[in-house]
C-alpha cells in the first residue's frame, strides 16, 4: 500500500497540480492538508473522477484535512478528541484495510508570544493521549500530515535562525519527541540518516531554488505499522511545478 501525505495550500488552487500527480503518482491513500475550503465545496467530483473517495473536514479560507483512498474507508473520525471547542478543522482518521490512518495538519503555533503557541502545544498533548488510546487497541495505525515540528537540527536550513521559531523550540520538539518515546516510529529516519532533506520551502527569497528548506511533513507509525513499512521518501517533483504548494509530497510504503 502505497500512502502519501501532502500540505497543498489550497486545494482549489492547485488541484491541477493534484490531480496530475494523482494520476502519475497512483498512491492508495492520500492525506491532504490546508485545503482551504468548506466541506461542501471541496472538489468531490473530481477527485472521485480520479478513483478516490474522499473524507473532508473543511473550514473557510482556513485548515482543512482531507482522507482520500482508492479503497472504501469505514469508522471515520472527525476532528481530533480532547476539547469539544476547538473548531479548526486539523484532524481526520479512517481505516483503510485493516490500517488506521490519520490526516493531521498540526498548529504552526507562531507567533510564540501569542495564544497561537500555547494552542500549539496543548493541540500536541491532545495528540499524544490520542495516540496513547490508540496504541492500547493494537491496531496497526499511521499518523501523517503536516506536524509543523522539525525534530531537529537536521530538518532545518537555518538552525540559528529559526532556533526560536515554533517550529523548533525546544517545547515543541520536546512533544514530538513524546510521541516517539510512546513507541511510534517516524517513518522517513527509518530509511533516511542524510540530514538537510525537506518537504517545505517557503515562496520567499528564493528559497525552493536555493534548497533551503524544512522537514515538517511525518508520517509517525505505531510498532504493527512500523514492523510493516517498506520504504519512505519526498516527491519534489510537485514543488517544482508552476502554481506549487509550498510543500511536496511525502510517500510512505507499507506491506498490505
Amino acid at each position: 500500500m502505497k500512502i502519501a501525505t501532502w500540505n497543498v495550500n489550497s486545494l482549489k488552487a492547485r488541484l491541477p497540480n493534484v490531480l496530475s500527480w494523482l494520476a502519475e503518482a497512483q498512491p492508495d491513500v492520500v492525506c491532504l492538508q490546508e485545503i482551504k475550503c468548506q466541506t461542501p465545496d471541496f472538489p468531490r467530483l473530481e477527485i472521485e473522477s480520479a478513483g478516490y473517495e474522499a473524507h473532508v473536514l473543511g473550514q473557510k479560507s482556513y485548515n482543512g484535512v482531507a482522507l482520500l483512498s482508492r479503497l472504501p474507508v469505514s469508522d471515520v473520525l472527525f476532528g481530533l478528541p480532547g476539547d469539544a471547542s476547538d473548531e479548526q478543522a486539523r484532524y481526520v482518521e479512517g481505516t483503510v484495510a485493516g490500517l488506521r490512518i490519520a490526516s493531521i495538519y498540526l498548529p504552526n503555533g507562531n507567533p510564540v508570544g501569542t495564544e497561537k503557541y500555547p494552542y500549539k502545544l496543548g493541540w500536541m498533548d491532545r495528540l499524544k493521549a490520542h495516540a496513547t488510546g490508540l496504541l492500547a487497541t493494537e491496531q496497526p495505525f499511521v499518523l501523517a500530515g503536516d506536524y509543523n515540528i522539525c525534530p531537529t537540527d537536521d530538518d532545518v536550513y537555518d538552525p540559528v535562525g529559526w532556533r526560536e521559531d515554533a517550529l523548533c523550540r525546544p517545547e515543541s520538539r520536546a512533544r514530538f519527541r513524546a510521541l516517539l518515546n510512546l513507541g511510534l516510529t517516524e517513518a522517513y529516519r527509518m530509511f533516511h540518516e542524510e540530514p538537510h532533506r525537506y518537504s517545505f520551502w517557503d515562496y520567499q527569497a528564493g528559497r525552493w531554488y536555493r534548497d533551503e528548506g524544512l522537514r515538517i511533513d511525518h508520517f509517525l507509525l505505531s510498532p504493527q505499522a512500523s514492523d510493516r513499512a517498506l520504504g519512505c521518501e519526498i516527491d519534489k517533483g510537485p514543488r517544482g511545478q508552476e502554481k506549487a504548494s509550498d510543500h511536496t509530497p511525502v510517500i510512505l510504503e507499507i506491506a498490505a
